[in-house]
């Protein structure tokens, strides 16, 4: 992915190594499970965390190279969804408003509450804003082996993908029904909520591709690599043994990897209609 000497957002917000709220009282199995679900991208940590007493900043620290680059990089991606999402909200008669990206290390304290990084990657209606420890990329790589810098394009895209939809009135409508519907009938209306951020990342690859040609031999590969390591079932699997399709809240593997590439095909908004006709949950 050819990101380097381009266009950097200025709606980055970096609170890293500043320190932050902790948020206290999980143990390290409950941390596990917390850290399994929030990894597949796009959880209110509200859904996640128990009421727990916050406390105390952490101690600020410099920022290493690698680190400075990890949020160069991450500001690229962003510039690049601005793009995007600038273009195809003009061409549909409306204007978009640009996300803040929330970078923070260990936890960080936002509209939706208090979280630590285990929540994951995760955008925040009130805020407006996506919010990513970028310590979460090495997980990517080590834990769900999705290495590559397309791979993590993809989860900023993802979130922000959250973003259009919230700007839409999707995120608000969905918010509306689950509260009038049993727990597995609002999991399926999240699974198509998420499966929609998928296909509106693949979106977003598609349009910048055609106004930079930044992508790479094999970027398009991680992406959806990455897309079906993060699956329900797949997760599921790995820390449980088996899986049980009414808790899916972000689609199976399978689904993910399918609603990412349609994006990446059609590349429009109208191609994202995740809410029609039915969908197996699989398992």
């Amino acid at each position: 992915m050819r990101w380097r000497g381009r266009r950097q957002s200025t709606n980055v917000d970096d609170r890293r190594g500043m320190g932050g709220p902790a948020v206290a009282g999980i143990g390290g199995l409950g941390l596990l499970m917390v850290l399994v679900i929030s990894t597949l991208l796009g959880v209110d940590p509200r859904e996640l965390l128990p009421e727990q007493p916050i406390g105390g900043a952490g101690i600020t620290r410099e920022l290493s190279a690698e680190e400075e680059a990890m949020g160069e990089f991450a500001a690229v991606v962003l510039a690049d969804t601005e793009d995007v999402w600038n273009r195809q909200f003009a061409a549909a008669g409306s204007a978009y408003v640009e996300p803040t990206l929330v970078l923070f290390t260990g936890s960080v304290a936002s509209a939706c509450g208090s979280a630590s990084a285990a929540v994951g990657p995760f955008y925040c209606p009130g805020d407006q804003a996506v919010f990513i420890d970028l310590d979460f990329f090495s997980q990517l790589q080590q834990r769900f082996g999705a290495p590559g810098d397309f791979a993590q394009a993809y989860v900023i895209a993802h979130e922000v993908g959250h973003h259009v939809q919230n700007l839409m009135g999707i995120t608000g409508q969905v918010e509306q029904a689950r509260r009038q519907l049993s727990q597995a009938e609002g999991n399926e209306l999240s699974v198509r909520l998420e499966l929609q951020a998928d296909c509106l990342a693949g979106v977003w690859a598609r349009e910048a591709q055609e106004m930079t040609a930044f992508l790479e031999e094999g970027d398009l590969e991680e992406a959806l690599g990455a897309a079906q390591a993060i699956g329900d079932d797949t997760l599921q699997s790995r820390t449980q043994g088996h899986v049980v399709p009414d808790s899916f809240t972000h689609g199976t593997s399978e689904q993910r990897a399918t609603w990412l590439a349609r994006g990446l095909e059609h590349g429009s908004i109208e191609s994202c209609d995740t809410f029609s006709g039915a969908i197996d949950l699989g398992g």
